[in-house]
């Protein structure tokens, strides 16, 4: 995802917003698994982040980020629509902040 932001010729800014939405529901859906719920099928983070309110209450200040982040599962998968550079360095941080937290939850290093 870092790498593909990098690029300087033909980068694919699509893939880098898909994969940061992915790198975080991935890591919600570590939660649910760490604490033996059911995880629901969805790449709607909000809904995973409501599954996991009441065991990772800090991750809600980052609910307005995750209502953004979950459009980019399918927004820019599809023709019609194209992410920006801006949109892609936006993900990628709040990808980061995200997972660092998440991490810190799950006892990560």
């Amino acid at each position: 995802m870092q790498r593909e932001r990098r690029v300087r010729k033909n980068p694919n800014y699509n893939d880098v917003c898909f994969h940061a939405q992915q790198c975080v529901e991935k890591y919600l859906k570590a939660i649910l698994q760490e604490a033996c719920l059911p995880i629901e099928r969805t790449h709607n983070l909000i809904v995973l982040l409501n599954a996991i309110n009441s065991i990772a209450p800090l991750l809600e200040s980052f609910r307005e980020n995750m209502k953004w982040l979950s459009a980019y599962a399918t927004n820019f998968r599809y023709p019609g629509e194209s992410a920006s550079k801006e949109n892609a360095v936006l993900a990628c941080k709040l990808c980061v902040s995200i997972r660092d937290e998440i991490r810190a939850h799950l006892g990560c290093s």
